[in-house]
């Protein structure tokens, strides 16, 4: 009996196997005059499907011109509306062109899935009205987002604070520096909120409020050397960003050398967004191989989804020397059973100059055995060549990173695993040259 259960399992398999392929035909049967009116088709130089119809209950504009001109379209995949719903969170891959540059690839973004989207929507109805659908644009000027108006200077943090992780707990030297490179505007450059117009001033807001990732992207912009990928411009509810290259997960059987030169990366991001010039910390509260993308050309790591960074001012918290705030804050190890889970408190994470969280996500939940993701263990750094896993120095570092057993052990672990990844790559990149 034990040896028919293969082969039943086997036959079982090949028939859903069938079904699925058939239940798919069945589907592009049912649409085909859909099929061919998606490919005929720019939908994205349709109002109503961006959302433009609904702003200022929106991202922005600065982009508008180049939709409905038609620069913007869908790649073959992303025109072909019924796959929707495997697209839950509404990331799509286009094509941008210009005359004289030519096409390239870009990233669209509606922020969101459509649950969230009616969410917010809702939410504005109801404290406009009471009641939950109303017309969204009169609607928004009922709304705490209206109520900032030009007689207002500045923004400042007692109207914004916890709105969102970016604002969680916000100084007034950061919420200058959004507002002041804030892109969806024409006369960027001033961080007083009165140089806005009433409509970039809600859509701001709402940005903040709803997803702060094109605020992250736009104060610490790429061109600077920050690690995020480089935001472009929105039109309704579409925001277009630079696309950066595969995931990050695509290289988790990569060549040895490739990972540690990643890996290495990482860990750079991870002190970059720590500790920099500019005294603001950048703690990644969602870190996981999606979040993550590698550039083709340089092999470049870039964080491709910004939504969960939580921003805390170190000179402001030097300046109020909140209780402990001298006291090196330790993130602690916990098991889960779910995958890229992090343990946290966004009031130490605020109120702490030294934080040792960026080391702990990335050791975590990218690089240690303990990273789990799409149910594979090992993290990024899985099986090293024997002359390495002998020496035991790299696991070492990676479990005290993860999971220390020495007060304030992981600080230590994470300066000593950049610099001995360093050397792996570079002992990697001379045996190469050779």
């Amino acid at each position: 009996m034990l040896r028919f259960l293969p082969l039943k399992l086997g036959r079982l398999y090949r028939c859903l196997k069938l079904l699925l392929v058939v239940g798919l035909f069945v589907i592009l049967l049912m649409n085909t005059h859909n099929l061919f009116a998606s490919f005929q088709k720019n939908e994205l130089t349709d109002r109503r499907f961006i959302n433009l119809n609904k702003c200022p209950a929106c991202f922005g504009t600065s982009w508008c011109r180049k939709f409905m001109n038609g620069q913007v379209s869908f790649e073959t995949w992303g025109r072909l509306r019924f796959l929707d719903v495997f697209n839950v969170k509404n990331v799509y891959f286009a094509q941008y062109g210009e005359p004289r540059e030519g096409t390239r690839r870009v990233v669209l973004k509606r922020l969101g899935s459509n649950q969230e989207l009616a969410e917010i929507d809702q939410k504005i109805c109801k404290r406009a009205t009471g009641r939950p659908r109303c017309d969204i644009i009169q609607a928004m000027y009922k709304t705490e987002f209206a109520r900032i108006n030009g007689d207002v200077r500045l923004l400042t943090p007692e109207v914004v604070e916890g709105w969102s992780d970016l604002v969680h707990c916000p100084s007034q030297r950061l919420l200058d520096r959004v507002v002041r490179r804030y892109a969806e505007t024409k006369d960027s450059g001033s961080f007083l909120l009165k140089n806005l117009k009433d409509t970039e001033r809600m859509q701001l807001l709402m940005t903040l409020a709803f997803n702060p990732e094109p605020l992250v992207l736009q104060s610490f912009p790429s061109d600077e050397g920050w690690p995020f990928a480089k935001y472009l411009g929105a039109c309704g509810r579409m925001v277009a960003v630079n696309y950066v290259g595969e995931e990050l997960w695509s290289f988790y059987n990569a060549p040895w050398e490739k990972r540690v030169d990643l890996a290495r990366q990482l860990m750079d991001i991870a002190e970059q967004l720590t500790n920099n010039d500019f005294e603001f910390a950048l703690y990644l509260l969602d870190v996981s191989f999606d979040n993550f993308a590698v550039g083709p050309r340089d092999g470049k790591v870039i964080v491709v989804d910004a939504e969960n960074v939580l921003v805390a001012d170190k000179r402001l918290i030097k300046q109020n020397k909140p209780e402990s705030f001298d006291v090196w804050y330790e993130s602690r190890f916990e098991e889960c059973d779910r995958e890229a889970c992090l343990s946290f408190s966004k009031d130490s994470l605020c109120s702490r100059v030294t934080v040792d969280h960026n080391y702990y996500a990335v050791c975590q939940n990218l690089l240690s055995r303990y990273a789990t993701w799409r149910g594979t263990t090992g993290g990024l750094l899985h099986d090293p060549p024997a002359h390495i896993a002998k020496d035991g120095q790299l696991e070492a570092l990676l479990d005290e990173c993860t999971k220390p057993k020495k007060r304030y052990g992981r600080f230590q672990a994470a300066k000593e695993l950049r610099e001995y990844l360093t050397q792996l790559a570079a002992a990697s990149s001379s045996a190469t040259a050779r």
